[in-house]
C-alpha cells in the first residue's frame, strides 16, 4: 500500500469543517445520564490463572439501559492500591477475549480494565461475553448499520454509554485512585476511547492509536476497506438516504468528540493505513481541544501503526501524567 492520502505537510494543518448536529452535546447528556440511572453496583469475582505476579477478575457493569456488559480487571499481584487506571477499548470484531491475553498495563503498576464491546467478539481474537440486546432495522452484516438512521438507535450510542460507564465502573473501585484514569484503544478502540474522552471528564489521558470513527463522510469516500465500506454497501442498496445516514453519524464522529477532549491526548497514525485514512485521524487530531496532546507517525505502517512501539510510548506518556 503505497502513500495514498493527503502528504504528511498538508495533514499536519488538515482541519475540515465537519457536521455537528445542534443537539450533540443535549444527546450525549440525556444518554449518559439515563445509562447511571439505570446502573447497578458491578460485580467482581477473581479469576484462577496461571499468572503468579498478577491477579485477574471478572467483572460485569451496567452499561446502556443497564444492560450487563462484561470486563476483565488485571492489577498487580495483591495490590491494595489505589492505583492509577487504564480503561481500554478492544478493536472492531473483537472480545474481551481470554483473561491473561493483556497483561502489559497491570505489569506497568497500573489497574487495566478492558471492556468488552457488546454484540461483537466473533470476528478475530479469543471471543466476547457481552450481547446486545436492542434490535434495530435492517443493517449490512457488521456493526456499522446497526440502527444508522436514527442516532437513538445507533450501535454506537449504547457502545459509547458502555465506554463511559466503564470508566465510571473504574472510579469505583477500591484498588483504583478515581483521580488518575486513563483510556486508550486502537482502531475501532481508539474511536470509543476518544468518546470517553469527551463524555467522561476528567480523565489524565487519553490515547487513541490509529483511531477509527473519524471524519465519516471523508473515510467512505477515499477508503473501500471494511468497516467504512460496509456503509457504502448500505447506501448503494438504499439509495438516497445519504443525508440521513450521515446526520446520524455526526453524532458519532471522533472529530467532534475530539473537539471536547481537554485532558492530555497522545494520538497514532500510519501514514499508509488503508482501514483509517491519515486525514481522518489528523481531522480528529488537530480539532482535539487538549493542550497537552502529541501524535505518534508511523510513515511506513498501515493499520497496525505502531503497535508494541506504540504501548511504550503510551506508557511513557502517561507516566508523567498519572
Amino acid at each position: 500500500m503505497p502513500h495514498f492520502d493527503l502528504p504528511l505537510s498538508a495533514l499536519q494543518t488538515y482541519r475540515p469543517e465537519v457536521r455537528e448536529p445542534a443537539d450533540f452535546d443535549e444527546f450525549w447528556d440525556a444518554t449518559i445520564r439515563e445509562a447511571r440511572v439505570a446502573a447497578s453496583d458491578p460485580t467482581i469475582d477473581r479469576v484462577e490463572t496461571p499468572l503468579t505476579t498478577l491477579d485477574v477478575f471478572d467483572v460485569t457493569f451496567s452499561g446502556f439501559a443497564g444492560d450487563p456488559v462484561k470486563a476483565w480487571l488485571t492489577v498487580p499481584k495483591n495490590a491494595d492500591g489505589p492505583l492509577p487506571a487504564v480503561v481500554e477499548f478492544n478493536g472492531y470484531g473483537g472480545g474481551r477475549g481470554l483473561p491473561v491475553e493483556r497483561l502489559a498495563w497491570a505489569s506497568a503498576g497500573y489497574a487495566h480494565l478492558f471492556m468488552d464491546t457488546r454484540g461483537q467478539g466473533a470476528g478475530w481474537g479469543s471471543g466476547g461475553a457481552t450481547s446486545d440486546p436492542h434490535g434495530t432495522s435492517s443493517g449490512h452484516p457488521g456493526s456499522m448499520t446497526r440502527g444508522i438512521e436514527d442516532p437513538s438507535d445507533y450501535y454506537y450510542r449504547r457502545v459509547f454509554a458502555d465506554a463511559v460507564r466503564a470508566v465510571d465502573t473504574a472510579r469505583s473501585l477500591p484498588v483504583v485512585d478515581a483521580s488518575r484514569v486513563a483510556v486508550c484503544g486502537a482502531s475501532q478502540g481508539g474511536g470509543i476511547a476518544l468518546a470517553a474522552g469527551a463524555l467522561s471528564g476528567d480523565l489524565v489521558a487519553v490515547m487513541p492509536d490509529v483511531p477509527f470513527l473519524c471524519h465519516f463522510e471523508r473515510a467512505v469516500g477515499l477508503t473501500d476497506e471494511n468497516p467504512y465500506h460496509e456503509i457504502v454497501r448500505y447506501l448503494s442498496v438504499y439509495r438516497g438516504r445519504e443525508e440521513r445516514v450521515f446526520e446520524t453519524l455526526s453524532y458519532f464522529d471522533g472529530v467532534n468528540m475530539a473537539k471536547r477532549i481537554t485532558a492530555p491526548a497522545l494520538f497514532s497514525v500510519g501514514l499508509m493505513d488503508p482501514v483509517c485514512p491519515p486525514s481522518t485521524v489528523y481531522a480528529a487530531f488537530n480539532h482535539c481541544a487538549a493542550s497537552d496532546k502529541d501524535i505518534a507517525v508511523y510513515n511506513f505502517n498501515q493499520h497496525e501503526g505502531g503497535a508494541v512501539y506504540q504501548w511504550v510510548r503510551q506508557a511513557e506518556f502517561l507516566s508523567s501524567r498519572a
